[in-house]
């Protein structure tokens, strides 16, 4: 059985002294989940398998090419590995107080509940691709993890990936065979759209969700028991080598979706689902492959002696409020898309979608950044935080 080495801090980390580099992959982060979302929102257009519209424009295709290739199936894993890092970076201060393991994965198990409840209202209120609760969901069925053998990580997140091939080829015929209807966002009926929210998230979250997140938490895991981002010139190396496969895997393994969905290639169901499922299964490389990236500028700014800069520190601070700023991505796009407040779903493109997410994701590291000078969290950090140790005991 492998234990956590405890990081020589006591207690909780104040937020001017935690490492950069994963609340900066966070910060990144955000950028692409804004971008894989906002096409979501958008209706009226017969759509592939990634959801993007099959008769825009031609920006809109390639627009659409691009997340196909870079961005969709790559952020999840990438935030999926920083959750299972984040979880045993708070296991090790937790250790370092004073705490035993068994205090300790109560301590985890209940923040993890809570994301899951978080997840629950915000696909109620807001989005029905919530990732909160699949992240939550299996903090609470693989927290033990965070005290495996590297060996039990290995062999885990290897069914994992079998698991989530099965898991999406199966969602990969449904899209192909099942009757094509509104999403919960295109719905005019705020009820009927929470409604259809909720059978969705339930439905998604311990399936599609839950298995497409299962091998990069457990792999995050075990670069935070080696901490690749808290110390990444020690590990230079590896990362390189990370950034190096993982991206060119999950290019490869994403370019023939990306030519089915931009009607590049139309071939048979049959290869369409095959690519779906291979475009997904890649992106763990290529979501693993932007972390390690992040902890490679962090450690050649440190080797050349320079000072984070005034953008840095902007992405640190978006990532530090990681949680409220994924939150106010989803109320920006409700306020914007939805048919009963701004309408505009049938009235843009996957190229004008995308600009709206960049907007916004920009106006997040704006608030983030301003709001957090005097150390202040996030409204959601904030409750989150009050909700995991209410009780410690």
């Amino acid at each position: 059985m492998s234990t956590i080495t405890p990081a020589p801090v006591q207690g909780a980390v104040p937020l001017t002294e935690r490492a950069p580099a994963p609340d900066l992959a966070r910060g990144l982060m955000l950028l692409l989940i804004a971008v894989a979302h906002a096409h979501m929102y958008l209706s009226g257009h017969p759509a592939g398998f990634r959801g993007y519209t099959l008769d825009g424009t031609t920006l809109d295709r390639l627009v659409a090419g691009i997340q196909i290739l870079l961005v969709d199936g790559r952020a999840l894993p990438m935030f999926a590995g920083l959750f299972g890092y984040g979880l045993v970076q708070l296991a090790n201060r937790r250790l370092a107080a004073g705490s035993g393991w068994p205090q300790v994965r109560r301590v985890l198990r209940r923040r993890s509940l809570w994301l899951l409840a978080f997840g629950f209202c915000h696909a109620l209120l807001l989005f029905f691709g919530d990732i909160l609760g699949a992240y939550g969901l299996v903090g609470l069925v693989l927290i033990g993890f965070v005290r495996r053998s590297d060996r039990a990580l290995f062999w885990a997140a290897g069914v994992g990936a079998v698991l989530h091939i099965v898991v999406i080829t199966v969602f990969g015929l449904l899209t192909v065979v099942a009757e094509k209807g509104d999403t919960p966002a295109a719905m005019a009926d705020p009820l009927q759209a929470a409604v259809t929210r909720m059978v969705g998230w339930i439905a998604m979250t311990p399936t599609y969700f839950a298995m497409s997140v299962v091998p990069a938490f457990l792999l995050g895991i075990w670069a935070a028991r080696r901490r690749l981002l808290e110390e990444p010139a020690a590990h230079r190396g590896l990362l390189s080598r990370t950034v190096t496969v993982g991206t060119l895997i999950a290019v490869a393994g994403g370019l023939p979706l990306t030519l089915i969905d931009t009607r590049l290639w139309i071939p048979s169901d049959a290869i369409g689902v095959s690519a779906y499922a291979l475009h997904s299964v890649t992106g763990i490389a290529g979501g693993l492959a932007y972390a390690a990236l992040v902890g490679l500028v962090v450690a050649g700014r440190r080797r050349d002696g320079r000072r984070p800069g005034a953008v840095s520190r902007a992405l640190v601070a978006c990532g530090r409020w990681s949680l409220t700023c994924y939150l106010l991505q989803s109320v920006v796009f409700v306020l914007l898309f939805t048919p009963y407040l701004g309408g505009l779903a049938t009235r843009v493109g996957d190229a004008a979608a995308t600009g709206i997410a960049v907007l916004t994701w920009l106006g997040t590291v704006v608030l983030a950044a301003t709001l957090s000078r005097t150390g202040r969290r996030g409204p959601a950090e904030t409750a989150l935080r009050r909700l995991t140790y209410r009780r410690t005991g």
